[in-house]
């Protein structure tokens, strides 16, 4: 299962891009992953129109609300299902166009705190890379 990081706008904080990109690197060895930033809900909706097999997921403070473990079991039962694709929307500043929330198949948060846009972004990709230890029982999550 591939994984995407479609996110609106860049990640401007360079101490965060670091941190986002390392988690993305230890993520890679479990599942091929990209980070993809694009100018405008017009573009993530082209990616989206491109690859309309893939699972959209939109992070959303209205979401699903799932510890680390459910997490990971979540994302277990997509992997297992044989998903190609898993997408997840990340928003900028403004959060997200109604377009793209139509398009998402679900929503997750991350927590029920409100964090900026671009230490959700850290968050998700620390998460994503903890579910994949989780499922692999790699001593990191402990």
């Amino acid at each position: 299962m591939r994984i995407c990081l479609l996110m609106l706008g860049k990640t401007r904080r360079p101490e965060l891009r670091t941190v986002i990109e390392d988690y993305v690197k230890r993520l890679s060895h479990h599942a091929p992953t990209e980070i993809l930033e694009v100018r405008n809900a017009a573009a993530a909706l082209k990616k989206l129109d491109a690859d309309r097999a893939a699972a959209t997921v939109l992070l959303d403070a209205e979401g699903k609300h799932l510890g680390s473990s459910a997490f990971a079991k979540w994302l277990g039962a997509h992997r297992d299902r044989g998903l190609r694709e898993l997408i997840f929307l990340c928003g900028d500043a403004e959060g997200f166009p109604e377009e793209l929330r139509q398009r998402a198949r679900e929503k997750v948060s991350l927590s029920a705190m409100t964090f900026s846009h671009e230490l959700a972004r850290v968050m998700l990709a620390e998460q994503l890379y903890r579910a994949f230890a989780i499922l692999s029982g790699s001593p990191y999550p402990k």
